[in-house]
């Protein structure tokens, strides 16, 4: 089941299991507190097997979090999976914290 929630409506924690699908070079550009670096093309059947509880997705304006989530809902359609609209850039514009590696 997909959700959709704008990034500015988001707080990250620890807690939860939120994944950038972008590749890794835009992910160390920057992303947002807590977030893992989750590339589209690693998404499968195992990894989302070895995940529990909610996924967030976000990527940097929403294009790949939408084919990731969509991919997610085939492989599991009871887990719950919420796209965060908007992205990083919409984080970065509201002014929330990016962090950069």
């Amino acid at each position: 089941m997909i959700q959709e929630l704008h990034i500015t409506d988001f707080t990250p924690s620890a807690d939860k299991t939120i994944w950038d699908v972008r590749d890794a070079s835009s992910y160390q550009e920057g992303h947002i507190a807590h977030a893992q670096n989750q590339p589209l093309d690693s998404i499968n059947a195992e990894l989302l097997a070895q995940t529990t509880g909610d996924i967030y997705v976000l990527c940097g304006g929403g294009t790949k979090a939408g084919k990731a989530c969509a991919l997610l809902e085939t492989l599991d359609p009871t887990r719950k999976i919420i796209h965060l609209t908007g992205g990083t850039r919409g984080a970065k514009a509201a002014g929330m914290t990016i962090i950069s590696e």
